[in-house]
C-alpha cells in the first residue's frame, strides 16, 4: 500500500482486518516508524480521527505533527495558473512540496462544500496533495469518502459477529443540518468487500451514488429492511440526487428501541459524534446493543494497520 485514498486501495481486506485485530490484541509500541514523521492536516474539525491517528502513529514509533490547516497556516490556493491576488497566500505546489520534506506520511482531512456535486467529486484538496506531495498521503475524510472509518467498521463487525455471514443494514436517520455522503459511501464500499448480507434503507430522495452502491439492495421501508438485522449502522446524509439538500427531516426514521425490535437484537453502530434523540434515541445508545464506543476505540488500530502497511513499502 503506497497511499490510502479509499477502500479500493486495500488489496486484501480480510488480511488487513486480521492485522488490525492483532495490533489491538498486542497494543504495544513498534519500532517500524522510528525516525519517521507523520504530519496531519485538518481543514475541518475532528476528535476521533485526529486523536486515534496520532495515537496510531506513536504506537508505530513515529513522531507526529498536527496542524489545523484552516486556522494555523496560510490560506492555500489549489487552482493551477491562479493569479494569487486574493486572501490565499500559498499555493498547494509549494505547501505540499515543503510538507514532503518535513513528513514521511501526510494525512489530510477536507470536507465537501455540498453545493456543487461535480466540484466535490473532483476531490480537489486530496488529489492536489496526491499530485504535489512526494510522500504517501492518507485520506482522513474527504468530500466523498472516509476510508479509515470504513475499515474501522469492518473490523468492528468482524470482531463482534456470531455467524459467518451476518445481515448488516445501513439506515438513514434525520439530522438538523445537511451532512456529506462520505461515511455512508465508504461503508457501502467496504461492506461489498466482506462476507455480509448488506442492505441500505433510506427515504426516497436519499439514495446514495449508484456508482458506489452498485447492486446493493436499497429498501425505502425502514422496518422491512431492519428485519433480522444483526448489525445496524445508523447515519444521516444529505440528498445525492438533489445534491446537498435536506428534503425532509423524516423524524420517524430516528433509530429507537421500537426500531430495534424489528432486528435480530442487532448491534447498533454509528461513527460519532451522534445527536442523541435525533439520530439515535437514548434508549438505544444507553443499552448493551450500542457498540459505538468499541467502534470508536477501533479507530486507532485501523489507522495503525494502514500506516504499518505504508511504512513497510517506504524505500
Amino acid at each position: 500500500m503506497k497511499n490510502y485514498f479509499s477502500t479500493h486501495d486495500i488489496q486484501n481486506i480480510q488480511e488487513l482486518i486480521n492485522q488490525a485485530l492483532e495490533l489491538k490484541k498486542s497494543n504495544t509500541s513498534l519500532e517500524l516508524g522510528k525516525g519517521k514523521t507523520l504530519g496531519l492536516l485538518f481543514f475541518n474539525p475532528s476528535l476521533r480521527t485526529r486523536l486515534s491517528t496520532e495515537k496510531a502513529g506513536k504506537l508505530l514509533g513515529m513522531d507526529v505533527m498536527t496542524m489545523n490547516a484552516g486556522k494555523d497556516g496560510w490560506a492555500l490556493e489549489f487552482e493551477d495558473g491562479a493569479i494569487m491576488n486574493s486572501d490565499k497566500a500559498e499555493h498547494i505546489k509549494e505547501a505540499a512540496g515543503v510538507l514532503s520534506q518535513y513528513c514521511d506520511i501526510i494525512g489530510v482531512r477536507a470536507f465537501p462544500e455540498l453545493i456543487d456535486r461535480d466540484k466535490d467529486e473532483e476531490e480537489q484538496v486530496l488529489k492536489s496533495f496526491q499530485k504535489y506531495a512526494s510522500v504517501p498521503v492518507i485520506n482522513l475524510e474527504s468530500a466523498t469518502g472516509h476510508p479509515l472509518q470504513a475499515l474501522t467498521d469492518a473490523i468492528t463487525i468482524t470482531e463482534l459477529k456470531d455467524k459467518p455471514k451476518p445481515k448488516v443494514v445501513l439506515t438513514w436517520a434525520p439530522h438538523t443540518k445537511a451532512l456529506p455522503q462520505s461515511v455512508p459511501n465508504s461503508f457501502a464500499e467496504i461492506m461489498q468487500k466482506i462476507d455480509v448480507d448488506f442492505v441500505i434503507t433510506n427515504p426516497k430522495g436519499y439514495d446514495l451514488n449508484p456508482k458506489v452502491t452498485g447492486d446493493v439492495k436499497v429498501i425505502h421501508d425502514q422496518e422491512e429492511a431492519l428485519k433480522d438485522a444483526d448489525f445496524v449502522y445508523v447515519k444521516n446524509w444529505s440528498s445525492y440526487e438533489n445534491y446537498g439538500k435536506v428534503l425532509s427531516t423524516e423524524k420517524d426514521w430516528t433509530f429507537n428501541q421500537q426500531k430495534l425490535k424489528h432486528t435480530n437484537n442487532a448491534k447498533v453502530m454509528h461513527c460519532l459524534p451522534v445527536r442523541r434523540n435525533v439520530v439515535i434515541a437514548d434508549d438505544v445508545l444507553d443499552s448493551p446493543n450500542a457498540v459505538v464506543l468499541q467502534q470508536a476505540g477501533n479507530r486507532t488500530f485501523a489507522a495503525q494497520a494502514v500506516m504499518k502497511r505504508i511504512l513497510e513499502n517506504l524505500d
